[in-house]
């Protein structure tokens, strides 16, 4: 009996480029503040976040995931004809088919990539990037682009203040490429689906977003802290290895809580970009990344830390080198 032939791929697989798209409108809290019961200090106190950014009608997700994805894909010096796979993650489609990755790839010029989209809420790039590495490590792509891209605002009762003033839109991208050495450690991801509606988006609600804060916020400070030593562990690293922590971007209480817990060292650079760009879901952590790496408080070589985690409940976290 002739065996089934597999592909062979890369040793390792590691993030080539980064690329980012942030809509032009800042809503600012003081503005919330006129539609609902809310203001500054309670928003900031609460979540930490200052402002974020709704996308206009003519940012629509293809327009912002291809932008990220065109940043990304010139960051990594590749031609679109080098990319074999386009993975794009989000958790809010106007509709569910058809799915917007084959559109975004089609738009870069990449031509006939497997392409599809991936909804593991919030976690949702973490998943992706996992998928990606696997693909190059296995052959079966050569290099990988990655978009987390959503319009929360889209899914979102603007005058709800429990979701409101936490959602927001914006895209986040990478290439991911073969490596000598891995430069994305394997992942430790999980789910706690007895918790699933924690976080819904219903029909009875008009199709828009619900979210039990607090139960989500017990969740994430008690139960999430294992998942990242776990993926630190899996790559041979500590906490005194990362220079810079970039977990999902829900909530700064939450973000400085597992700081504190896992005792990095005080070179470690936290990302805060929720303060200025609010929960962008599957978007977070690569904005979060490009903004770091912008302003050069994160640098070529650094380990980042990474979880992304959200509706499902579903969580996925990876120590990364950074390109």
């Amino acid at each position: 009996m002739t065996a089934i032939q597999l592909k062979t791929g890369a040793p390792g697989a590691r993030i080539l480029g980064f690329g980012d798209y942030r809509p032009r409108r800042r809503v600012t809290n003081d503005e919330l503040s006129q539609v609902m019961d809310t203001n500054d200090e309670w928003i900031q106190s609460r979540v930490g976040i200052a402002e974020r950014r709704w996308a206009s009608d003519d940012e629509t997700l293809v327009e912002m995931a291809t932008a990220a994805g065109g940043k990304a894909l010139a960051a990594s010096g590749l031609a679109p004809d080098e990319v074999d796979m386009v993975v794009l993650a989000t958790a809010s489609l106007e509709y569910p088919i058809p799915g917007i990755g084959p559109q975004v790839a089609h738009r870069l010029g990449i031509p006939r990539p497997g392409a599809f989209d991936l909804n593991a809420g919030c976690a949702g790039f973490c998943y992706s990037l996992e998928m990606a590495s696997n693909a190059v490590r296995a052959g079966t792509a050569r290099n990988v682009l990655v978009v987390g891209a959503e319009r929360l605002s889209d899914v979102t009762d603007q005058t709800d203040r429990a979701t409101a003033v936490i959602f927001a839109d914006g895209a986040g991208a990478v290439v991911v490429g073969a490596s000598d050495e891995p430069g994305i450690g394997p992942v430790a991801w999980g789910s706690d689906g007895d918790q699933y509606s924690a976080i819904e988006m219903v029909a009875g609600n008009g199709g828009k977003m619900i979210m039990a804060g607090q139960a989500v916020y017990r969740w994430a400070t008690t139960k999430l802290t294992a998942a990242l030593e776990e993926a630190m562990a899996a790559a041979g690293v500590g906490p005194e290895d990362i220079d810079v922590f970039a977990p999902h971007q829900a909530n700064l209480r939450i973000i400085e809580s597992m700081h504190k817990r896992l005792g990095f060292p005080e070179r470690t650079v936290v990302a805060r970009d929720i303060v200025t760009t609010g929960n962008t879901s599957a978007a977070s952590i690569p904005l979060a990344l490009s903004a770091l790496l912008e302003s050069g408080q994160a640098k070529s070589g650094d380990l980042a830390l990474v979880l992304g985690y959200g509706a499902g409940l579903t969580f996925a976290g990876q120590v990364l080198r950074l390109p």
